[in-house]
């Protein structure tokens, strides 16, 4: 006889991406199916599929097979009638691009009262091939039927549907304990023999333990803006929708042994397997009879003349070389049309009069973004390495942080999708979390507790970047205490636990859009704002993940700011007859511009004018454009938390009673300019390549070690 533990596979599991109705984080859920010891499990969030990437590659992890899906709405056909649930699981590829445009198509065209709806009309046979339908049990059209008014027409339904999926409709059972549960058992059961259409077993899971029912009911009353104790609030979920295990649910429905044996049995016909790792550049629009390589290595050329003429021939030497190299990079890993992408947005926001910025992050050490105008930065006189943006010896997607007038950059965005094709581009989407402060603020409020009371535990939460429940209890003595003494702040806490960094709400990437070299719904499903803007189901490291490319066009109001500045002071310098200013031709080194910030006036100064920062410009004393750059590098948590600005302080002004020690004497090239002090990650490559003979591609893959902090990546350096 088969084992239980092989006899039934969670078919229907909601993760917190379904955003209001699930307290299951993925790794959670997986760590839990695996210590069931099942072999698969299914997900399937209402009307997207938010959680699918890293779904996958958690389950990959475990040796777990993942089943992908999403819960649909049904539109109702009449005025009176509610929608009903139709779950859609993956078999194939085409099964996942089909679910795709059916959740794109919701949003964009079936939203009514908040949810996104599907049509009947749009369920075409030609339309759906590679899904498989659940009928979506009590709240699918056929249970409420069966429950209804007119439960002869459930023959009709049944039939309706079983059509549209041949072979692949299988009617839903479930017992959670729900009302009238028993009563649609015996009859969808009846029905179902009658047709011979298979029936199986799901469960509907919300959360993991039954222990977790009380914080998913606060999650929902949290979403509904609800009281927990509130009498009249919705009750639509039991303690009984937690993850069983097989041996559960083999006790639950030993009378209908077929119901759990068709769940290993759809496990076994669900086998579409997302692929990572893959790049699906968007395609550049070239001259007639041009390569991509050759048209860039003409354009760079070009640039190259144009952005510095006139040099001696050592120095064009230099340039000529760093550019070959770099081209030769860029062109082997097959990312010439990126850089020819971002050089013609970047463009045409100029000549549309539009502010962009001189540029910033790794991308700046790149000389081929130099000469095609992506940046304005010369990474050769500012010191700046290539291999930090783009390593030849680590694959992966280059990505231009670029900055735009804040008023201009949607005109950018449009630009953009007119040129490559507006259902080839979009904006990304970010998911807003349950911090530790916040949920516990929430579950207060949730729970009664008087405002005053809440604020103050949540207060005791220590305030620091990425601080989870867990760590302040260690760290806040105070918070422990409460927690060990007070049953209101330990039940508080308790109940919070499960809902921290559970995903909140869906948002707009701040600067995030993807580019597709295909319809985007080939790759995954669109969801729309209320508003009618358009976002990728997957946030920015799930759309990387799946190989689309990322561009960030980030809106910044201090280059709106500074343009409105210059065209007032040219407009001035005209009724004066003089020449107008260029922020380009702007020296670099006029004292009474340092002057200006030694006196901390830095309000509307980009990134110099929170108050910590002036208490760092008035210590530093910037003398020099070099002094900026480092300002910029040291306020940061490593730097000031370790000594490194006292130190850089003190080195500057000749306070160090020592002399400078820069740890080797063919370390002092590197550090001189910074007196000793390890500033900079090009500073690390530089070090492991003059000191451990690395190429300044593997210094950069030390460098990422370093900065993940993590002790297995850095033991392989050793």
């Amino acid at each position: 006889m088969t084992s239980p533990k092989t006899r039934f596979v969670h078919l229907r599991v909601h993760s917190e991406y379904s955003l209001e109705d699930s307290v299951l984080s993925v790794p959670r859920l997986l760590d839990q199916v695996l210590l069931l010891n099942m072999p698969a499990v299914g997900l399937s969030d209402q009307s997207n599929v938010f959680a699918t990437v890293k779904f996958f590659r958690e389950t990959v992890k475990r040796g777990i097979k993942p089943i992908v899906g999403a819960d649909l709405w049904i539109a109702a056909t009449a005025e009176d009638q509610a929608p009903s649930r139709l779950t859609l699981l993956c078999l194939d590829e085409e099964g996942f691009r089909n679910l795709s445009r059916l959740l794109t198509e919701s949003y964009a065209h079936g939203r009514c009262n908040g949810r996104a709806l599907v049509l009947k009309e749009w369920l075409q046979p030609d339309k759906l091939t590679g899904l498989l339908a659940l009928s979506g049990g009590q709240s699918g059209e056929l249970g409420r039927i069966l429950l209804g008014s007119k439960p002869e027409q459930a023959l009709d339904a049944l039939r309706y549907w079983r059509a549209l999926f041949p072979d692949r409709f299988y009617v839903e059972l479930q017992r959670v304990g729900r009302p009238r549960e028993n009563i649609y058992l015996s009859k969808v059961v009846d029905l179902a023999g009658h047709e011979r259409v298979p029936v199986v077993a799901t469960n509907d899971v919300r959360f993991l333990t039954r222990q977790d029912f009380e914080s998913h009911e606060i999650r929902i009353c949290i979403q509904q803006g609800r009281i927990l104790d509130d009498p009249g609030r919705p009750r639509e979920y039991t303690e009984h929708q937690y993850l069983k295990s097989p041996e559960e649910m083999a006790e639950l429905f030993r009378d209908i042994p077929e119901a759990l044996a068709n769940s290993v049995e759809i496990a076994k016909r669900c086998n579409w397997q997302m692929e990572l790792g893959q790049v699906f550049l968007p395609e550049f629009q070239l001259p007639e009879g041009a390569t991509a390589e050759a048209y860039l290595r003409t354009q760079a050329g070009d640039g190259l003349r144009t952005r510095v003429p006139g040099l001696e021939p050592s120095e064009a030497a230099r340039y000529a070389e760093r550019l070959d190299l770099e081209l030769g990079v860029i062109c082997e890993m097959g990312f010439e049309g990126y850089f020819l992408i971002v050089a013609d947005f970047i463009s045409w926001a100029r000549s549309n009069a539009i502010p962009v910025g001189p540029g910033r992050g790794s991308g700046a050490g790149s000389l081929v973004a130099y000469v095609l105008g992506i940046t304005d930065l010369d990474p050769i006189t500012h010191e700046l390495l290539f291999e930090r943006f783009l390593n030849p010896e680590r694959v992966s997607l280059p990505d231009f942080d670029i900055d735009f007038c804040i008023e201009g950059r949607d005109r950018v965005i449009e630009y953009v999708a007119q040129r490559y094709g507006t259902d080839r581009v979009s904006q990304i989407i970010t998911f807003g979390t349950m911090a530790a402060r916040a949920v516990i603020r929430d579950v207060g409020r949730v729970l009664g507790m008087p405002y005053g009371y809440v604020d103050r535990i949540a207060k005791l939460i220590p305030f620091e970047l990425g601080i989870t429940l867990d760590k302040a209890l260690t760290d806040s003595d105070e918070l422990r205490k409460a927690y060990e003494t007070e049953d209101e702040v330990h039940t508080l806490i308790d109940l919070a636990r499960p809902l921290e960094g559970l995903a909140r709400n869906a948002g707009t990437h701040a600067g995030g859009v993807v580019i597709a070299p295909a319809p985007l719904t080939e790759f995954m499903p669109l969801y729309c704002e209320p508003d009618g803007s358009t976002l990728t189901q997957f946030d920015k490291d799930d759309v990387e993940s799946i190989g689309l490319v990322k561009f960030d066009f980030l809106g910044l109001k201090t280059l709106t700011i500074i343009d409105r500045a210059v065209g007032a002071i040219n407009r001035q310098r005209q009724a004066e007859n003089l020449d107008p200013i260029r922020i380009a031709e702007i020296a670099l080194d006029d004292p009474a511009a340092y002057e200006l910030l030694k006196s901390c006036q830095t309000t509307a100064v980009f990134q110099l004018e929170s108050r910590g920062m002036r208490d760092l410009i008035k210590r530093l004393q910037p003398d020099r454009f070099d002094d900026l750059v480092a300002v910029l590098a040291l306020f940061r948590p490593g730097p000031l938390q370790s000594g490194m600005v006292e130190d850089f302080i003190d080195r500057k002004h000749g306070r160090n009673l020592e002399p400078v020690d820069y740890f080797h004497p063919t370390l002092e090239p590197i550090l001189k300019g910074t007196y000793g002090v390890i500033l900079y990650q090009e500073q690390v490559m530089q070090i492991a390549q003059v000191m451990a003979g690395y190429s300044l591609g593997g210094a950069d893959l030390l460098r990422r070690a370093m900065g993940k902090k993590k002790p297995e990546e850095m033991a392989q350096q050793r």
